[in-house]
C-alpha cells in the first residue's frame, strides 16, 4: 500500500522580496513606521500654525549647542592656569574654532530669546490650562536650567569680563539668609574664585545641567504627547472640539522653516561678529568694571535698588514671590477661558513684569551711558579686548616656566609655595611660573636681586610703583610667606 506523501512544494514560485524598499527593510526590523507615525501624526486642534514653532526651535538650538559644546571641551582644560590660554587658542589658532565658539556663544543668547518667545505664547494661549500642570511644571524647570546653563558658562573663558561678572553673581548667593555664605563656598570652592571654581563651573555646564535638560525634555515632550496640543485661543483645553490637523507636513514644514532662519542668523552672525575675547583675568585690577551678559542686565540693575537691611527684600523675598506665583499659575488659574482679552488681570501682570524686566535692562545701559567715568572705563575695557583679539595666540607655557617648576616638584616648601602663588591668582598678572605679562613684570631671577628678607619688605609693603599697577595687599601666615619667598627665590 502506497504511503501518502505531502504534496510537492513548488519550486518555481516567487520568494519574497527580503531586501524591498528601504523604508520597508527598516520597518521589519525597527517598526520605524509606528515611530514615524507617533511623532508625525499628533493631531493639532485648529490646524497648523507660526505660533506652535518656538518649541522646535529650542530643541534644535540646545542640540547645536551640545554639539558645539562637544568640539569646544575637546580642546578646553578646566583651570585657572590653563583656562584662557586654550580658549585663545581655540579662538585664534584652532581651524574654524572661532566660528563653533561664537556659534556656541550666540547660541546662549538665541536660545534665551527664543525660551522667552515661547513662554509669552504660552502664557498668551493659556496653553498651560486643562490638566497640564505638570508640563508647565516641566517647563518652568527648563527655564531655570537654561538660566543656569547660560550663568555656568560665562565664567569658563576666564577674561576679564568672565572673572569680575562671575564674581558679582556668586556675591549675590551670600545675601540668602543662613546658608548664603556657605552656598557662595560651596560654589567657588572656597572664598575665591580660582581653579576649584572653574572646574566646578565646568562640571555643572557640560554634565550635571545637559543631563538635567535632557531627562527634562524628554519629560516634557511625553507629558505634551500625553496632554495634546492646546490649539487655538478659542479652543476648550481639556475637550477640543475643532476640526484637527497632523504634524506632518505643514507644521513640520513650518518648524524646518524656523530653523532655517536660526541656521542662517546665528550663522550669520559667528562669521560677520565673532565673539570676542578679553585679557585673562587679572583679581588685581580694581579698576575694571563688572557687567554681566544681558539677559542679566535687568536682575543686575534690579540689585542695584536694594541696600543695607532692605537688601533680603529685594533679593530674596520678592523674587521669591514672584517665582511662586509663576511656576503655580495653572494650580490657581483653573477656568478653561483662555483668551487673552478675557484674562485682563493674568495678562497685565505678566505685561507688568515682563515690561519691568525690559526697562531695568534698558536703565543699565542708559546709565552706563550717561556717567561719563563708567563710560570711559567700558570704553576702555572694549578697547582692551578688540587689541587683545588682534594678538596672535601666544601659549603661556614656554621653556622658562617649565623649567621654573621642577624645583618645586624637588622642594617641599617650594612646592608649598607655588600652591600659595597660584592660590593668590598670583599668574594672572606675573603669568604662570612668573614668567611676566603685560600687565605685570617676570619674576624669573628675582631671587638673584632681592634676598628673602627683602622679598619678605615687597610683599608686605608694595612700592607706589607696585600699587599703581594694582598690586593686592596681601596677609600671609608666617609659614606662606616662607614658602612664596621659596618659591620665588627659586624661578631662576
Amino acid at each position: 500500500m502506497a504511503t501518502p506523501t505531502a504534496p510537492e512544494t513548488q519550486t518555481n514560485s516567487p520568494k519574497p522580496r527580503e531586501h524591498g524598499r528601504l523604508i520597508e527593510w527598516l520597518d521589519r526590523r525597527t517598526g520605524i513606521r509606528e515611530l514615524l507615525h507617533e511623532a508625525l501624526d499628533e493631531p493639532i486642534p485648529g490646524g497648523a500654525s507660526y505660533a506652535y514653532i518656538f518649541g522646535s526651535g529650542l530643541l534644535f538650538i540646545f542640540i547645536s549647542q551640545v554639539i558645539t559644546g562637544i568640539f569646544l571641551a575637546m580642546y578646553y582644560v578646566p583651570s585657572a592656569d590653563d583656562a584662557h590660554t586654550t580658549v585663545a587658542y581655540i579662538t585664534k589658532s584652532v581651524a574654524t574654532g572661532s566660528f563653533l565658539r561664537s556659534l556656541h556663544v550666540y547660541g546662549a543668547s538665541a536660545m534665551v530669546i527664543v525660551l522667552v518667545l515661547h513662554l509669552t505664547q504660552t502664557f498668551m494661549y493659556g496653553s498651560y490650562k486643562g490638566r497640564r500642570e505638570l508640563l508647565w511644571l516641566s517647563g518652568c524647570v527648563l527655564f531655570a536650567l537654561v538660566l543656569g546653563m547660560a550663568f555656568t558658562g560665562y565664567l569658563l573663558p576666564w577674561d576679564q569680563k568672565a572673572y569680575f561678572a562671575t564674581a558679582v553673581g556668586t556675591n549675590v548667593i551670600s545675601e540668602v539668609p543662613w546658608i548664603g555664605e556657605s552656598l557662595k563656598e560651596l560654589l567657588r570652592g572656597g572664598t575665591q574664585l580660582g581653579t576649584l571654581t572653574i572646574s566646578r563651573f565646568f562640571v555643572l555646564h557640560v554634565f550635571f545641567i545637559p543631563a538635567l535638560i535632557f531627562t527634562f525634555v524628554a519629560i516634557h515632550i511625553f507629558l505634551f504627547r500625553k496632554a495634546g496640543a492646546a490649539g487655538p485661543v478659542d479652543e476648550d483645553p481639556q475637550e477640543p472640539k475643532q476640526k484637527t490637523e497632523f504634524f506632518y507636513p505643514r507644521q513640520l514644514l513650518m518648524d524646518l522653516g524656523f530653523t532655517l532662519v536660526l541656521i542662517t542668523v546665528l550663522g550669520a552672525l559667528a562669521y560677520f561678529f565673532p565673539a570676542p575675547l578679553g585679557p585673562p583675568a587679572n583679581m588685581g585690577n580694581t579698576q575694571y568694571i563688572p557687567r554681566p551678559e544681558w539677559y542679566y542686565r535687568s536682575v543686575f540693575q534690579w540689585l542695584k535698588l536694594w541696600h543695607g537691611s532692605a537688601e533680603i527684600l529685594g533679593i530674596l523675598v520678592i523674587p521669591a514671590i514672584v517665582a511662586l506665583l509663576f511656576v503655580g499659575l495653572p494650580f490657581y488659574d483653573r477656568s478653561r477661558e483662555r483668551r487673552p482679552w478675557r484674562r485682563p488681570a493674568a495678562v497685565w501682570a505678566f505685561g507688568i513684569v515682563f515690561t519691568g524686566l525690559v526697562y531695568l535692562g534698558g536703565l543699565s545701559y542708559y546709565q552706563d551711558d550717561h556717567r561719563p567715568s563708567i563710560r570711559m572705563e567700558l570704553a576702555n575695557e572694549r578697547l582692551e579686548e578688540q587689541q587683545y583679539m588682534r594678538e596672535p595666540f601666544k601659549p603661556a607655557m614656554n621653556g622658562a616656566s617649565l623649567a621654573a617648576s621642577a624645583p618645586a616638584a624637588a622642594n617641599p616648601l617650594v612646592a608649598q609655595g607655588k600652591k600659595v602663588f597660584q592660590s593668590n591668582s598670583c599668574f594672572a598678572c606675573h603669568g604662570e611660573g612668573g614668567v611676566g605679562t603685560s600687565i605685570a613684570p617676570k619674576l624669573i631671577g628675582i631671587g638673584s636681586k632681592f634676598n628673602p628678607t627683602q622679598l619678605q619688605y615687597l610683599l608686605t609693603h608694595p612700592t607706589p610703583k607696585m600699587n599703581a599697577g594694582g598690586m593686592p595687599h596681601f596677609k600671609f601666615t608666617p609659614q606662606q610667606m616662607k614658602a612664596l619667598i621659596s618659591y620665588l627665590d627659586s624661578l631662576k
